[in-house]
């Protein structure tokens, strides 16, 4: 039977342990980032980079957690979920958002990506720390809490704009970077104090004791042999990556392509992230409780063709025009309110517990190496002209559909 809104609450109300402390403290991270988000390739232009430079920087930042990637499976299980969270928390995220506070030119922000590439560790031991001891047949509602701790955290947006409108982009931007320092760090603290190490983790770190970290990464070959001979999990990667890179490459040029290209003001920019948490934020409470035991196919298709249209309203927008804006933002919240928590759980289910972490490190390192280049891509394609980063994601979403129609050969049911 397909959960409501209440069972929604009930599951909040009712989270204990690790999925309760990652849960409830997910808005520290999430309220700063949506704030500065918007504008951080704007004040990138602002400080004299330019649309090549941060395409360029963008790879960079995916070449550093390529390396971190690698690394992230053997330290994860080595230090324990938890310990791992902390330390590579307040270095990949802390120290980044100091950097980019001070920022003067292309290589500080050069330097900030290569930093913030260590959160490619935290992404794996922050993953096992939340679901490792949770109960399966929750796992859907708790990654839809998570993911709506961002979106309530997306209604923030528009202080943003106020502060860019009231004293200037670039001050603006530094005043929200020192504040994303400090809430950031408030919840790794918080995290850390309010978790406990999982039982694989537990397990993993006995088992690891004494074996040196070059020895463990090289134990993780079995890993890699999981994801080629399963065809569920190797269709589940590709899933991954296409929608990493389009997140990637849209979270980066969607400002520029929105300022540059259509002409809207800068300060006016922090009603769409506004707008697009309003709607996932329905969309969670009123569609995403019904979908929960069904298919994954049909969200995902839904999604993709959603993705599709978003960039088609973007690319034809007349200048200056909030309609097509306003159109594109509304299709792309739908498209991910209905593909988040279905993305996660799916990776989830396709990797076995007892090496969720080399495999997670895995996942992340080759997605990572194949969408590397495409930062780069998108910014020689913004050089010649704003939209043409657009052409380029909907491919990824064309790939996409086709993607899981393939995978739904392979399927498992949630559950």
């Amino acid at each position: 039977m397909a959960k409501t809104k209440h069972d929604m609450l009930k599951t909040l109300q009712d989270l204990r342990g690790n999925p309760r402390a990652c849960v409830y403290t997910e808005p520290l991270w999430g309220i700063p980032s949506s704030l500065y988000l918007p504008f951080a390739s704007l004040f990138m232009i602002a400080l004299g980079c330019s649309d090549a430079q941060i395409g360029l920087i963008t790879t960079l930042g995916m070449v550093s957690q390529i390396v971190f990637a690698l690394l992230s499976g053997a330290i994860t299980d080595k230090l324990g979920r938890r310990l791992t969270t902390l330390i590579f928390d307040i270095i990949s995220w802390s120290v980044p958002t100091l950097i980019w506070a001070v920022a003067q030119n292309a290589y500080f922000f050069a330097a900030a990506a290569a930093v913030n590439g260590v959160m490619r560790i935290t992404q794996n031991s922050w993953t096992c720390l939340l679901v490792e001891d949770a109960e399966k047949d929750k796992l859907v509602a708790i990654w839809s809490w998570i993911t709506v701790a961002i979106i309530v955290s997306g209604l923030a947006a528009p202080l943003a704009g106020v502060l860019v409108k009231g004293i200037g982009l670039v001050p603006a931007v530094r005043i929200l970077y020192l504040f994303a320092f400090v809430s950031m760090t408030l919840k790794f603290v918080i995290l850390y104090r309010f978790s406990t190490e999982t039982a694989v983790g537990e397990i993993r770190r006995r088992e690891t004791k004494g074996v040196p970290l070059l020895r463990l990464m090289k134990g993780y070959g079995g890993s890699f042999r999981a994801i080629r001979e399963n065809p569920y999990t190797l269709n589940a990667f590709f899933v991954s990556f296409a929608l990493v890179v389009y997140e990637t490459i849209r979270n980066v040029f969607w400002s520029i392509a929105v300022v540059k290209g259509i002409g809207l003001p800068e300060a006016a920019i922090g009603i769409f992230p506004f707008i697009k948490s309003g709607i996932m934020l329905a969309f969670y409470f009123l569609i995403v409780p019904r979908l929960d035991h069904l298919n994954f196919k049909r969200p995902f298709l839904a999604g993709f063709l959603m993705l599709i249209a978003s960039n088609i309203f973007l690319v034809v927008s007349p200048p200056e025009s909030y309609l097509m804006v306003g159109l594109e933002t509304l299709f792309d919240a739908c498209a991910f309110a209905l593909i988040g928590p279905f993305k996660d759980t799916l990776l989830v289910d396709a990797i076995e517990p007892q090496d969720r972490a080399g495999i997670f490190g895995l996942f992340n390192l080759a997605t990572l190496i194949l969408a590397s280049p495409f930062g780069w891509i998108a910014g020689l394609l913004s050089e010649r002209s704003r939209m043409l980063p657009f052409y380029l994601l909907t491919a990824f979403a064309i790939l996409g559909l086709a993607l899981v129609i393939n995978i739904d050969r392979h399927k498992k049911r949630f559950g």
